[in-house]
């Protein structure tokens, strides 16, 4: 009988969460054949993470999910916050998303939404197993693995029958949360704070709808001290009570069988002391601030929990892991593909490892303050990269000795620094884009304010030398193009900025270069890559 599992494969993932799930969907999107395995049976049963942020959701754009994911979420209504002494307080507040300094601009064209983890997790699977049939293998645990710098020899182990096989990786990717297998096999140490906070989190049905239905929201947040809160799933039957303990008390662990208990504690905090609750499961949890020492050991890359553990107060954890396989995709798909050198790898760590210290800390900076923080929704959006992989405007460097943070919360949109998310703009003229993201692909794009052939020739030389780039304009004419331009982008109307797969820009021309190769040597630096020995333009 032929084996389930391929005797090798470019890239094995480990973890099939919604990080591992992008992650794969992203590689087959860039046509690299990948296996991803995971230990449990099947997806969470458990909503765990809810919040989907707006850099999340333009990802999920870009892979035709965005409709799917928005029908299985909450309304957008329902994208609020209520805090009161119970779920009936007459007193309550409600407090919606903060969306930056100028609430009233449009900066996205795929707003987040609450979708909690259980339904994200359904959606992603169901699209991966139809791209890669014989991909992605749950009930499958990594056993053990070595690395020779050459790639990856793992052992894993079918969960049902306790057959074990070999399979050989060019490059390992641990996506297997905080708790990770793979970054323990790497060696790579975690460094931070653990034990915050501890929370029994008890998933229940109960007639809530009527309740909460002139103060839906997507979290409600208890002001009597020791009483947690409430997370909807659907606002009406299904919730989560998430409620806090003292480990060092005692008491918690050891009723989690005890339904009636449990039930008598979620009619206690809603303040309904008749409420028909059925509880469903539970689960403990503790929040960690921690961070990776180390993105990647060789051919080991981690993303997601496995490389930081978020606090949850902000919603910024699994969205930050969710942009780690965004930003890992495309360069792992340009090493595999041989475009670009492996030390393109180099920039994954460089670029997201600062962006996730800064999270662990805005989110650290929310736990202590509970009571009054805000979730920003589009605080992903303002996400600014330095390392190799982007080259900064010459009067700028990446010496400076007071750099800009990889995110800032009060920073307007749109802005067109190399490094920075390409601004979100609608489009004119015949393409049918709702958005400039919508025009970018699975490769580069070169962005011009309206078709120009000088830039369409340095495309053709870099795309004769193995490097393709596409070329798109914002508008058809000038008249168009020019105020949303200058005003998005801060060049004039010859220029054009290089755009990556992940949709941050690499590179920004104010004209066309005099050298007719110089994007060509631009992308072979972006890339790591080097020239090919014979000549070549």
């Amino acid at each position: 009988m032929r084996s389930r599992f391929p005797e090798a494969t470019p890239v094995l993932i480990v973890g099939g969460g919604p990080v591992g799930l992008t992650l794969s969907l992203l590689l087959s999107a860039h046509r690299v054949p990948h296996l991803l395995v995971e230990a449990h049976r099947g997806t969470s049963l458990h909503p765990k993470a809810r919040g989907v942020s707006a850099r999340s959701m333009e990802i999920f754009r870009s892979l035709g999910l965005e409709e799917e994911i928005r029908r299985a979420g909450l309304p957008a209504s329902h994208v609020r916050f209520y805090r009161g002494r119970s779920l009936v307080d007459p007193d309550f507040v409600r407090t919606g998303a903060a969306h930056g300094p100028t609430d009233g601009a449009e900066r996205t064209p795929a707003p987040g939404l609450i979708c909690s983890q259980d339904a994200l997790e359904a959606v992603l699977l169901r699209r991966s197993r139809e791209l890669t049939p014989d991909g992605v293998e749950f009930a499958t645990r990594l056993v053990a693995f070595t690395e020779d710098g050459q790639g990856v020899r793992a052992t894993l182990e079918d969960r049902v029958s306790g057959h074990r096989r070999t399979v050989h990786a060019d490059w390992l990717v641990g996506c297997d949360g905080a708790a990770s297998t793979v970054r323990s096999g790497a060696g790579i140490a975690m460094e931070g704070p653990t034990g915050l906070g501890h929370y029994l989190s008890i998933r229940f049905e109960a007639p809530l709808g009527e309740v909460v239905a002139d103060r839906a929201s997507a979290s409600y947040f208890l002001t009597e001290p020791g009483r947690g809160g409430f997370m909807a799933v659907d606002n009406d039957r299904h919730w989560i009570y998430q409620y806090p303990f003292d480990p060092v008390a005692g008491g918690v662990p050891e009723t989690l069988g005890d339904h009636r208990h449990l039930a008598r504690l979620v009619r206690e905090a809603a303040g309904l002391p008749d409420l028909d609750v059925t509880v469903r499961d539970t689960m403990t949890w503790r929040m960690d601030a921690r961070l990776a020492e180390s993105y990647r050991r060789s051919r080991v890359l981690l993303a997601g929990d496995a490389a930081h553990v978020v606090p949850p107060t902000g919603g910024h954890g699994m969205n930050t892991g969710i942009g780690d396989a965004d930003n890992l995709a495309w360069k792992l798909a340009s090493v595999v593909m041989g475009t670009a050198g492996p030390a393109l790898l180099d920039s994954y760590q460089d670029e997201r490892r600062p962006l996730a210290r800064q999270i662990i800390d805005l989110s650290l900076d929310n736990s202590r303050a509970r009571k009054g923080y805000r979730i920003d929704d589009e605080l992903l959006l303002t996400a600014a990269y330095r390392s190799a992989a982007v080259i900064p405007d010459p009067d700028s460097t990446h010496t400076d000795p007071a750099p800009r943070p990889p995110l800032d919360p009060g920073r307007e949109h749109p802005d067109g620094v190399p490094g920075s998310r390409l601004p979100h703009l609608r489009p004119g003229g015949g393409s049918g884009a709702a958005s400039t993201l919508d025009l970018l692909g699975r490769g580069f794009t070169l962005l011009t304010p309206v078709p120009d052939a000088a830039w369409q020739r340095q495309a053709e030389l870099a795309g004769a030398a193995g490097l393709p780039v596409t070329v798109r304009a914002l508008a058809d004419d000038a008249p168009g193009a020019a105020a949303q331009w200058t005003g998005a982008f801060g060049a004039p109307t010859t220029g054009a900025v290089l755009v990556r797969p992940d949709a941050h820009i690499a590179w920004r021309a104010p004209r066309p270069p005099a050298d007719g190769a110089e994007l060509l040597g631009v992308l072979r630096r972006i890339l790591s890559a080097q020239p090919p020995t014979d000549h070549t333009p």
